[in-house]
């Protein structure tokens, strides 16, 4: 299981590791990298995927640089943070505390 402290010890720019996928929505939807690192500073675990491969991973709820709620799914070891993906969650699909997907 990931813990927020984790991934807090690691939250610098240069141990976050980007797919190449990541790098292209983070481009479309306009995420930065700061907001990342200012996600995860801010933000508390809010769903664990224990059964994810090659490591578990974890859904992290917090804010960008512009005070937005933002979605950041990663997985992490001892040296690296891996950014899966980030999107801004939509108010139409969550409750309004965007920790609880709408219909569940």
């Amino acid at each position: 299981m990931i813990t927020i402290e984790q991934l807090k010890a690691l939250n610098k720019p240069e141990n976050i590791a980007i797919t190449e996928h990541a790098r292209i929505r983070l481009y479309e939807r306009k995420i930065g990298i700061d907001d990342i690192v200012n996600g995860i500073c801010t933000g508390e675990i809010i769903k664990q995927y224990e059964d994810d491969k090659p490591l578990p991973s974890c859904l992290i709820l917090g804010f960008s640089m512009k005070s937005q709620y933002v979605h950041i799914v990663v997985s992490c070891d001892t040296v690296f943070i891996y950014l899966i993906t980030a999107y801004f969650p939509d108010p139409d699909l969550w409750e309004s505390n965007f920790k609880v997907r709408r219909g569940r």
